[in-house]
């Protein structure tokens, strides 16, 4: 079975965001893998070793990314793709329509994924490249079974459980709770310095920077706004009501 993984490289959690001219600051940060891919990577390097085959970790980002897909070739998998040339950076779509690219000059059964990433938390990415390939898709799995070409996936369902029937190609996107991610081992460490890891640019997918311009365009980014002591109302309860609606209307103008 051939098994592509979409990862992301993201800030790790506990990093604190500082905002500097505009941007955010990267300087001394922690990068690892988004905690929703290493569920993605886990589940595929658990079905290659039951079924047989082969995983390849897929991901798009700068010249940094390289140490989280090093990491995925510790964990197990067996190969890496790495699309760091600038003019294949944007947003969701631009993203999405590089990993089709990339996907689709590969054979493949299953693609998996995270339910989104902890930077943005779009969820769109894994969707959108569904789409691309003409494949369907299921997401926030916690449980999949694959027997040949039939899968059945269990999914979070805002805290309930749906249980889908599929068959293979398909993209699954993993939830919390899929599995429990393995830390690399010192052997497998040294193993992935010999993976192989293949960069790819525009010119390799045979993409226009048409093709792949983004939709969206960041204008602004900002912190959120310091937290405030909480306000307690007095009087009865009617002049309580007066007094809150009044402030949801003047102050925190959430009520029009």
């Amino acid at each position: 079975m051939n098994i592509l993984v979409c990862l992301k490289q993201t800030f790790d959690t506990e990093e604190r965001i500082v905002i500097e001219n505009g941007k955010i600051k990267e300087d001394g940060v922690k990068f690892v893998i988004n905690p929703y891919d290493e569920y993605a990577v886990e589940e595929a390097i658990r079905l290659r070793d039951d079924l047989g085959g082969q995983v390849t970790v897929i991901t798009v980002g700068p010249e940094r990314a390289e140490e989280a897909l090093r990491t995925a070739l510790a964990m197990g998998a067996d190969e890496a793709i790495l699309a760091d040339d600038p003019a294949l950076f944007g947003d969701e779509y631009t993203a999405a329509k590089v990993l089709a690219a990339i996907v689709k000059q590969r054979e493949f059964d299953l693609i998996i994924a995270g339910n989104q990433a902890v930077d943005d938390g779009s969820g769109q990415v894994a969707v959108r490249l569904a789409e691309e390939l003409g494949i369907p898709h299921v997401s926030t799995l916690t449980k999949l079974e694959v027997n040949g070409n039939q899968v059945v996936a269990h999914r979070d369902a805002e805290g309930d459980e749906e249980i889908v029937e599929a068959s293979l190609p398909l993209l699954v996107t993993a939830q919390q709770g899929l599995n429990e991610p393995r830390y690399p081992s010192l052997i497998g460490i040294r193993k992935a310095n010999k993976k192989p890891l293949t960069k790819v640019t525009l010119a390799d997918l045979g993409l226009s920077l048409e093709d792949i311009e983004a939709r969206t365009e960041i204008t602004e980014t900002f912190l959120p706004a310091p937290k405030t002591a909480g306000q307690i109302l007095s009087g009865d309860l009617a002049d309580q009501v007066k007094e809150l609606v009044s402030a949801l209307k003047t102050k925190d103008k959430v009520v029009g």
